[in-house]
């Protein structure tokens, strides 16, 4: 069963965090089990304090949606191990003619090699010029004649090694085998057993033939073995029992690791011109096969965008995946979807009430701790309820959740805001807990938010923070760059500002100076920096 991630935007707030977490439990809840809450940031420690209050961990980090191995309808043919024989390969590769090769692994399943019908080809063609085999296990050839062992002195042998030779019929004494260094294969041929005995031949294989007991009385070193087979083809088998290990390839071996993009794996792929690939885990274990036929259709990720539809606020690698639904209450921006999809939008100050009325209309309640999350996201993202975004909707879920919770809003407000701010934190840290990037009409720009309940001593370190947005607009090339610091008990914005003043003095009708102005009842992003800004650029 694949995941379907449910994931909030980039540098993740409460709301996106709860949102998301909230979503995943409600489809779960309901049968889809595949359901999982995804992040795609840093949490906050606003957002850590609420999660740890209610006893939740924070959702896993998902770096990207790109379409990786692990995606692919990869074929999953059997792994042999280094040791087995050439004849098990062959039967396995004969079995399903659309596996073009077979990883060949050692002991501990890593990879050692690649093997295909035509390595078994080019060795059983080497085999005619070369007939010779070089300390083949015993074992080996009992299994692939399906022989038995005649003599004591064959128990007492554990590897073969020599030129395999037919002992027909001759006139010529010349033309016999003459060297201990030969494997006999005859038939029901009582003097070349016997001069192969005296000879002391490495192996004798009796081809569909028993041992008179004469002959089985004479002292020997000779592994004598009984085979149903004919001779022409117990010879073949014989170069068969060859363990894969010297057949299959081993050099140059490209391969595939099950997190490898996509993208990357069809670069790899040009640059060679084998027909399959083998797939490694994260433990360098084989797993698969890969060809180029599983890239031309790959199976994409699914996700569910919440609290957000702007493709610069999503999670990396979007465009490769199915985007299932989206849940939200900010504008409408520019994600597009190569299908219909499931699109609630609504003008609440909170995703997380949005998902708390579905909770209401599958007639599901959230368990005391989920709706305490729930309650603790609506009060964050409305600001105590003092945004301009937050309705009579937010405030009435939130109370309607709290009593769930048992909880008191006003004191998990002051908790919440309390724990936006940390002398102990870094400028850096503070100006990106909450920040997102814009395009409006050729302009781009970022925006961070700090929501607190004390902003005269955060502007105390109004230069920590103008030298972290100088570095980040060169970096980023922004035309303009803002944090917000929100105070809840002035119930207005502080804004830091870089870039020109003659904007910032335009769109919010207020004197601008030194890199800051206030902004008496402005408390929301979404609602009333961002708007101004797109009124004035058109």
């Amino acid at each position: 069963m694949d995941t379907i991630y449910v994931t909030g935007h980039r540098n993740p707030d409460t709301d996106s965090i709860v949102s998301a977490m909230a979503y995943a439990a409600l489809r779960n809840a309901l049968g889809d089990r595949e359901y999982s809450a995804r992040r795609i940031g840093h949490v906050s420690d606003e957002t850590h304090l609420v999660l740890e209050r209610f006893g939740f961990a924070p959702p896993e980090w998902v770096k990207n949606v790109r379409t990786q191995v692990r995606d692919l309808d990869y074929d999953t043919p059997p792994a042999l191990s280094s040791a087995v024989t050439v004849s098990r390969a062959w039967t396995v590769l004969t079995q399903d003619r659309s596996i073009a090769a077979i990883p060949v692994t050692n002991e501990d399943g890593t990879l050692y090699g690649m093997i295909s019908a035509g390595d078994i080809a080019s060795h059983d063609m080497r085999s005619i010029e070369h007939p010779h085999i070089e300390e083949i296990p015993v074992f080996n050839l009992l299994s692939v004649l399906e022989g038995r062992i005649l003599n004591e002195a064959g128990n007492l042998i554990d590897t073969i090694t020599g030129d395999v030779s037919i002992a027909l019929p001759q006139d010529r004494e010349n033309l016999l085998f003459s060297s201990k260094d030969a494997i006999v294969v005859c038939g029901q041929q009582p003097d070349m057993i016997r001069r192969a005995l005296e000879i002391g031949v490495k192996c004798i294989i009796l081809c569909q033939a028993e041992l008179d007991e004469q002959l089985r009385s004479i002292p020997t070193d000779t592994c004598i073995i009984s085979t149903p087979f004919d001779a022409y083809r117990a010879v073949r088998m014989i170069y068969q029992s060859i363990p894969i290990a010297r057949v299959c390839r081993t050099d140059n071996m490209e391969c595939f690791h099950l997190d490898d993009y996509v993208d990357d794996v069809r670069e790899g792929m040009l640059k060679s011109r084998y027909r399959c690939y083998p797939i490694l885990d994260e433990n360098e274990r084989v797993v698969g096969t890969l060809s180029r036929y599983h890239l031309i259709k790959p199976r994409r990720k699914r996700v569910v965008l919440v609290d957000h539809n702007e493709l610069a606020q999503s999670v990396p690698g979007l465009e490769q995946a199915e985007i299932l639904e989206i849940i939200d209450h900010h504008r409408l921006a520019d994600i597009q979807t190569g299908n219909p999809i499931y699109f609630r939008n609504e003008p609440v100050g909170s995703t997380t009430t949005i998902i708390a009325g579905m909770y209401q209309e599958k007639g599901l309640m959230p368990s005391e701790k989920l709706a305490g999350l729930m309650a603790a996201a609506i009060v964050s993202d409305t600001v105590m309820f003092k945004s301009p975004t937050c309705t009579q909707r937010d405030r009435n879920m939130a109370e309607r959740l709290a009593r769930i919770a048992n909880v008191s809003l006003d004191e998990l407000g002051q908790e919440i805001f309390s724990a936006s701010w940390s002398d102990d934190k870094t400028a850096k840290a503070l100006l990106f807990s909450d920040f997102k990037d814009f395009h409006i009409a050729e302009h781009y720009l970022g925006v961070g938010q700090i929501t607190c309940v004390n902003s005269a001593h955060i502007m105390e370190r109004k230069e920590e923070f103008l030298d972290q947005m100088r570095e980040t607009m060169k970096e980023k090339k922004y035309s303009l760059m803002l944090l917000m610091l929100t105070d809840v008990l002035r119930e207005g914005t502080q804004l830091i500002y870089l870039g020109d003043e003659d904007t910032i003095r335009q769109a919010f009708s207020a004197e601008a100076k030194n890199n800051t102005v206030f902004l008496p009842k402005v408390m929301s992003r979404k609602k009333q920096i961002i708007p101004a800004l797109s009124a004035m650029w058109g």
